[in-house]
Formats: structure tokens, C-alpha cells, sequence
């Protein structure tokens, strides 16, 4: 982080990049979209009051279709938040929270932090190790969520995009044993996801109170502030 601004005893600097921001509000509200249509296409329950034989009421559809279009928008966030921890320059940041992952003291006084019975320990990367395991682990949630979800896509529009992954449908489809199987793994991957982010948002709200160094206001503003060392 590059520190840019003083305020007092803090020193502020960007944290995340306009990019990075965008890319996470772009996959937050993708994720929150897709878990409302996704409880709909599996149980429908919006009905009409009004019954009608013509076919001009296709509320399944437009959820399905909503279903697709923020899902394709999360692919593309997902991707580019691989690409930025492994490739970005400032992804290095990110990339040094390596160091601690596997640093068992660190973990252990991260934990003791959190249950308020020990300082927050000083760490290498942007993430403690707690953090990183939590991201790492809805990293791999979010990539079993798209596997299933382009296979069921194909199973159902088979022109375009859905011609190309068809191949590849099949293929998930044998792995898992079957299409009903592959619909079941990509609801457990959703409430892995759902029990993921409910413990990051923990996180972010407990660091962002507790450290008082802006590190939740950044995913806004892209600042964050840290005291200056006397």
C-alpha cells in the first residue's frame, strides 16, 4: 500500500484499485441475485392468480434468465479476481498472506483477537490466516458453482454459448454421476457459499469496528489508514 495522505497520527493509502473495487461489488450483487433466483428455479413461488391456458406468462423464464445473466457477470469477476492474485502487480499483497497461512502462532493469535483475548497479530500479506483459508475455501465453492452451472446451462440452451460448453456438460455430467446430481453438488456449493459469505461480512464488519483503520470503508473508497509507528 502506498501511503498518500496524512491525517493526524494515520498515514492513508490505497488499499484496492477501482478495478479490484468493481470487480467485488460486481460479484457481491451477482451473488446475492443468484441466490434469490436460484431458490426460485429450484422451487417456484410466484405464481399467478389468474390461470391461463396461453402461453404468455413465462415467469420461470425470466428468473432462469436473470439466473444467467448475473451468473455469466460473476464468472467474469471471479476470473478477474484469479488473474489479479496470481498475475496483478498488486496482487503481490495479496500473494505475500502465503507467508502466514500455514504459521500456526499467527493463527492461533488471530483467533485469540477475534475472541478478544489477545492483540491483533502483526501479519505479512493483506489477509490473516483465518482470511485466507475463508477465501481460499469460497474460491474453491465458487468454482464448483460455475463447473455445475455452465453444465446445467448447456443441458438447456443448446445453440451459442451453450453449443460450445456442451462438451464439457457432458463430461461434468459423468464425473457427478448423473444431471440430478450435478443440480444437487451446485446447491451445496450455493450454501457453502451462503455460509462463507456470512463469515466474511463478520469479518469485515468485526476488523472495520475493532482496528478502526478503515479496512471496511477501502472496499468503498479504496483508503485505508494505519497509525504512524511513534
Amino acid at each position: 500500500m502506498k501511503f498518500l495522505k496524512v491525517m493526524g497520527n494515520y498515514l492513508g493509502g490505497i488499499e484496492f484499485s477501482a478495478g479490484y473495487r468493481w470487480q467485488h461489488w460486481i460479484r457481491a450483487i451477482s451473488i446475492f441475485a443468484l441466490i434469490a433466483t436460484g431458490f426460485y428455479i429450484a422451487n417456484p413461488y410466484v405464481t399467478y392468480a389468474n390461470v391461463s391456458v396461453d402461453p404468455t406468462r413465462f415467469t420461470q423464464g425470466y428468473f432462469r434468465e436473470l439466473h444467467i445473466i448475473f451468473g455469466f457477470a460473476m464468472i467474469g469477476a471471479v476470473l478477474y479476481k484469479t488473474f489479479y492474485f496470481f498475475f496483478f502487480r498488486e496482487g503481490k499483497y495479496e500473494r505475500a498472506s502465503l507467508k502466514d497461512a500455514f504459521n500456526i502462532k499467527v493463527a492461533l493469535q488471530q483467533v485469540g483477537y477475534y475472541l478478544f483475548v489477545s492483540k491483533h497479530p502483526h501479519t505479512k500479506g493483506v489477509y490473516n490466516p483465518l482470511q485466507f483459508w475463508a477465501y481460499f475455501a469460497l474460491y474453491l465453492f465458487f468454482y464448483g458453482i460455475i463447473i455445475t452451472g455452465l453444465a446445467l446451462y448447456a443441458e438447456v440452451y443448446h445453440n451459442g454459448m451453450g453449443a460450445f460448453f456442451y462438451p464439457f456438460a457432458k463430461a461434468v455430467e459423468t464425473f457427478f454421476g448423473g444431471l440430478a446430481y450435478v443440480r444437487l453438488w451446485h446447491h451445496i456449493f450455493m450454501w457453502l457459499i451462503i455460509i462463507i459469505v456470512f463469515i466474511h461480512i463478520y469479518m469485515a464488519v468485526f476488523n472495520g469496528v475493532f482496528n478502526k483503520n478503515g479496512s471496511m470503508d477501502a472496499i468503498f473508497s479504496g483508503m485505508k489508514w494505519e497509525k504512524e509507528e511513534e
